[in-house]
C-alpha cells in the first residue's frame, strides 16, 4: 500500500518510589504529573498525578474525552508546557530543569510535531520541498544536504510528485503527508501527532494510519498519537485512555495481530487488544461508567471481597 521506505536512562525516580510500569529501555517517564491551569476566577486541574512509561520505539495512541488531559500530556511531552508538579524525564533528562534555550533545542532536535490543521504544519507560500528544507534551516546541514534530505523524505511519504507544489494545490491528506515529512526533517526520537486523521476522508485516513506504523518500524522513531479516531487507535500497539487527568485503561495489541498490521493486512477483527485497568501508586483503579452501570453500582460506596483468588466488587446495596 505504501512506497518502500528508505532509512538513512532514565534511572532516577523519586526516592523510595517507582512507577508501576517496567522502565527498562524507557524513553519517556511521566512521574506523578500534575498540570493546573489558572485564570482570575477558576483553576482547572488537567492532569492529576499521571504516571506513564513510554519505551523507546513504541507505537501508541492516547485517547480520552475532551478535557480529559490528553492534549495537555502531549504538550508536556513536546516541551510546549511544563508540569505544575511531578516530573517528565526524556532520555534521562528532566525537562522541568531545562532552560528556555535547552527547551527550544529539545523541540527542534528531539520531537517532531504533526498537527491536525495544515496551517500549523506548513507555510502556505513555500513548496513541499521548501517546507521540509525550512525545518532544517538552523542545522549544520549544507543547502545541498537539506535539499537531498527533503527529496528523500518526500519519497518516504509517497509525495515526490508534489515536490514543487504549494499546500494550497494539495488535498488535506497530501498536506498531512508533507507535514509528516516536515516533522521528520531533523531525525527526531519522538513523533507527536495531534488528531492527524481528523480532517481527511476514510481512505486517506487508512493510508496515514499505515504510514505511521511503517515509519515506526523502519525508522525506529517513537510515535505517540493523540486521537478520537478509534480506527487509528486500534492499529497502534498500545492504546492509553486518560480519564480525569489520569490513565484509567490500557489496551495492549495481541502478538498475533502485530505481524498482520506490519504487513498492512486488512484480515482482522476488532478484538485486537487486551484491555487492562491501570492501578496507580496508591493502588487505586478507575472503573468506567459503562462498567459501573453494567454492575448495577450507582453509589460511591462498594463492597470488595475475595473469592477463589479473585476480587469481587459489588454495590453498597447489592445482596450478592
Amino acid at each position: 500500500m505504501l512506497n518502500e521506505l528508505k532509512t538513512t536512562n532514565e534511572e532516577e525516580l523519586y526516592e523510595g518510589e517507582s512507577i508501576s510500569q517496567d522502565v527498562d529501555d524507557a524513553l519517556i517517564t511521566c512521574d506523578s504529573l500534575v498540570k493546573i491551569f489558572k485564570t482570575d476566577e477558576i483553576e482547572v486541574m488537567a492532569l492529576q498525578g499521571l504516571d506513564m512509561v513510554i519505551k523507546r520505539g513504541e507505537f501508541l495512541s492516547v485517547i480520552g474525552k475532551s478535557g480529559s488531559g490528553k492534549s495537555t500530556l502531549m504538550n508536556i511531552i513536546g516541551g510546549l508546557e511544563k508540569p505544575s508538579a511531578g516530573r517528565i524525564v526524556v532520555d534521562g533528562k528532566n525537562l522541568s530543569e531545562f532552560s528556555e534555550k535547552e527547551m527550544i533545542r529539545y523541540r527542534k532536535e528531539t520531537v517532531g510535531f504533526v498537527w491536525q490543521k495544515s496551517s500549523r504544519n506548513l507555510f502556505g507560500y513555500l513548496t513541499a520541498t521548501e517546507n521540509i528544507e525550512a525545518a532544517m534551516n538552523f542545522t549544520k546541514r549544507s543547502h545541498k544536504q537539506r535539499h537531498e534530505k527533503a527529496l528523500e523524505l518526500l519519497e518516504m511519504v509517497g509525495m515526490s510528485h508534489k515536490a514543487n507544489s504549494y499546500p494550497g494545490q494539495m488535498s488535506g491528506g497530501e498536506q498531512q503527508r508533507i507535514a509528516i515529512a516536515v516533522a521528520l526533517a531533523n531525525d527526531p526520537q519522538i513523533l507527536l501527532a495531534d488528531e492527524p486523521t481528523g480532517a481527511v476522508d476514510s481512505k486517506t485516513s487508512a493510508y496515514i494510519q499505515d504510514l505511521f506504523r511503517k515509519l515506526n518500524r523502519e525508522l525506529h522513531v517513537t510515535v505517540i498519537i493523540v486521537t478520537h479516531d478509534m480506527k487509528l487507535a486500534d492499529k497502534t500497539d498500545r492504546v492509553v485512555m486518560i480519564s480525569d487527568g489520569k490513565i484509567s485503561t490500557e489496551k495492549i495489541m495481541k502478538e498475533q495481530y502485530k505481524s498482520k498490521f506490519d504487513a498492512m493486512e486488512d484480515d482482522y477483527d476488532m478484538d485486537v487488544h487486551e484491555v487492562f485497568s491501570v492501578m496507580d501508586k496508591a493502588h487505586r483503579v478507575q472503573l468506567s461508567n459503562e462498567m459501573l452501570k453494567a454492575a448495577g453500582i450507582d453509589s460511591n460506596k462498594v463492597k470488595i471481597t475475595m473469592e477463589d483468588g479473585k476480587l469481587i466488587i459489588v454495590g453498597e446495596n447489592s445482596s450478592h
